[in-house]
């Protein structure tokens, strides 16, 4: 099979890539051929030829933007949000392994929508439509905050009232250039809201119904009516454009529709409907807003930063996150950075909050984790709140309200602090660029942010000492070195002194046919730890069952050994035991053994570990288990065994 995937984020920057990453690594772990196609804040990378669109099986689209679909029509075709491309890719190629992708009919116009569509993905197209607006949109807020930052920086006198730069000067020309570049915002945003919709014949009515918008003087208001009234022109251009697509006309006129009846007709619907009827209650509405945030003081705009801070972090670039982000940039574009202030702080405290707990409590986090956060931190410093979501999808209970409430202490700073960004963007970036007003007090509020973060994890998350594994104790670090030489017949035959000399290098060098049960009998945890205990003492490794049973649930009393995907692994170190062993059991209905995600454990491994023995080896033990059965497909083949000697084979294969 080969298949071929498009990824896509509004900003183009991270959920884009991570997606790609996630996608092509499912696909060879699953041995299926891909080829994925970015489009990113840079263009399209690494895109597909009518070759390779004519061998494919199917198409993948994971895509928060606007995607053209018209390349495939015929193909298989599943098109989700990016964010399935980033946790769920193993599951969208196996839907299409399965056959559950539709053919892709060409239906929807440009837009391209799938021949049968979801209520879910049917729901997700405002926030499909909106983002990609927004998408076009941030470049020219960039430009056009940091050319007034850097004219003001540089070219900026001091005055009573602030900063100002002489007319007459060059940098009064900088400024003006950046003005210019905001005067885009709104129409941009409305056009390619319009164009996601409605494909080439939207943009222009969409543009033109935005620009309308942004001015007034159409419908007598001398603010206009903002982005909000720039995302309603969008949506009603956009659609209003795909109405008039689907008119039935002359085959002689249908050349002409896409090039002159649609623009024109949609342009003048939407110009006119804004001029006579939505114009001037939109903008009175914006004009209050703009009002009511001017006129937040004290309690009131503490209030508002803790808002912000709150949505920008809880979904990490999410739909939540954007509804923050857009009311900033909106701001900017009235002049008043205040907003912007509190949300370029928000946004990079996530990632580096997160990093800066890798480094100090490193306990609370897998190996994996530890090098996330070298990345987290970097993205943070970059103002990209997505280095926060491989901890959030981790562990999202614990991790987003840590962030949240970093966030949302740093976005309280920086508002008290009179914190100003004259920029769509966040992370000390934007301050090194010179685009923050008041640059201390905007890094006091993210190191507090980010510390506040860290302990917050501190607090919450539960020590981590293996990397998947549900956390093995503190005592455990101090584990023996383990090693069972085997014979011909693959039976232990050394002594328990030359074992502890000797390092395991795969499993089966510590288990053997009599320590594996493909069908356990008993129907609770405790009963299925008896009767493993008891394959041990027949096989001569315990002194005292008691003993060693009491330090397996002892370790159980800490936190509960099942791993989660129906894998439990008791284990424990007790003087009661002469030589490391494992024991392997199965219980294909399952039993209950409080695992992380609720799964009932059937397969179970047990492991016994002399307490004696000094060193860390039987933490080689943990490791090769758990990267083995992070494996989906191995688990699969396991639970299908029949017979010791199949099992034995199978176990074989981890080390």
């Amino acid at each position: 099979m080969k298949l071929l995937a498009i990824t896509s984020c509004p900003n183009g920057i991270a959920h884009t890539y991570m997606a790609a990453e996630n996608l092509q690594k499912a696909a060879d772990k699953l041995g299926i051929d891909m080829k994925v196609e970015t489009q990113g804040s840079i263009g399209v990378e690494n895109q597909f030829t009518d070759e390779d669109i004519r061998q494919a099986d199917g198409i993948i689209i994971a895509a928060d933007k606007s995607v053209d679909k018209s390349r495939f029509v015929g193909k298989k075709l599943i098109a989700v949000g990016v964010q399935e491309g980033i946790r769920n890719p193993e599951a969208l190629i196996k839907r299409m392994i399965r056959g559950e992708a539709p053919v892709f009919q060409g239906q929807g116009g440009g837009e391209g929508t799938p021949a049968k569509q979801t209520g879910a993905k049917q729901q997700n197209a405002f926030y499909r439509h909106l983002m990609s607006g927004v998408s076009y949109m941030i470049p020219f807020i960039v430009v056009g905050g940091l050319l007034i930052a850097i004219a003001l920086s540089i070219g900026g006198v001091p005055t009573p009232g602030g900063l100002q730069i002489p007319e007459d000067s060059f940098w009064k020309t900088i400024e003006k250039l950046g003005a210019a570049s905001f005067t885009f915002m709104v129409p941009v945003l409305a056009g390619f809201i319009a164009f996601s919709i409605a494909d080439r014949p939207g943009l222009a009515p969409g543009i033109i119904g935005g620009y309308i918008a942004a001015n007034g003087s159409f419908y007598g208001s001398e603010a206009g009516a903002g982005f909000i009234g720039g995302i309603i022109a969008g949506f009603l251009a956009g659609y209003v454009a795909l109405w008039i697509k689907k008119w039935k006309v002359p085959k002689a006129i249908n050349p002409i529709m896409p090039i002159i009846i649609i623009p024109v007709l949609s342009s003048l619907i939407v110009g006119l409907a804004f001029i006579y009827l939505l114009g001037g209650p939109i903008a009175q509405v914006f004009e209050s807003l703009t009002s009511w945030l001017a006129s937040m003081q004290g309690a009131s705009s503490i209030l508002l930063a803790l808002i912000l801070g709150a949505m920008i972090s809880f979904d990490m670039g999410g739909p939540v996150n954007k509804v923050a982000f857009m009311f900033g940039s909106a701001m900017i574009a009235e002049g008043n950075y205040q907003i912007m202030g509190p949300i370029a702080v928000a946004i990079c405290i996530p990632p580096i909050g997160l990093g800066l707990a890798t480094f100090l409590f490193k306990r609370k986090f897998h190996d994996a984790e530890r090098e996330s956060g070298k990345a987290a931190f970097t993205m943070g410093l970059f103002g990209i709140t997505e280095g926060a979501i491989p901890f959030a999808s981790q562990d999202p209970l614990r991790v987003i309200p840590s962030i949240m409430v970093g966030s949302m202490a740093g976005s309280v700073i920086a508002m008290l602090g009179g914190v100003g960004d004259r920029v769509a963007h966040g992370g000390p970036i934007v301050a090194v660029l010179g685009a923050v007003d008041n640059i201390l007090m905007f890094f006091v509020a993210v190191i507090v942010g980010s510390i506040v973060t860290a302990l917050m994890i501190k607090l919450l998350k539960k020590d981590q000492a293996e990397p998947q594994l549900a956390g093995a104790s503190a005592a455990e670090e101090a584990a023996p070195a383990v090693e069972a030489p085997r014979s011909s017949s693959d039976r232990p035959v050394s002594t328990p002194a030359a074992e502890a000399q000797r390092p395991v290098s795969k499993l089966t060098d510590i288990i053997s046919l009599d320590l594996i049960e493909p069908s356990l009998s008993a129907s609770t945890r405790d009963g299925i730890i008896d009767e493993m205990i008891d394959k041990l003492n027949a096989e001569g490794v315990l002194t005292s069952t008691a003993e060693f049973k009491q330090a397996i649930l002892k370790r159980e009393q800490e936190s509960s050994t099942g791993i989660g995907m129906n894998v439990a692994v008791p284990h424990g170190k007790s003087a009661a035991v002469l030589k490391p062993r494992v024991v392997f059991g199965m219980k294909p209905e399952g039993v209950d053994w409080s695992s992380a995600d609720g799964s009932p454990a059937k397969l179970i491994f047990m492991i016994a570990v002399p307490a004696e023995n000094k060193g860390n080896e039987h933490l080689k033990i943990l490791q090769m288990l758990s990267r083995k059965l992070m494996d989906d497909g191995f688990r699969e083949q396991l639970l299908q065994v029949n017979s010791k000697q199949e099992a034995y084979q199978m176990l074989d294969q981890i080390h």
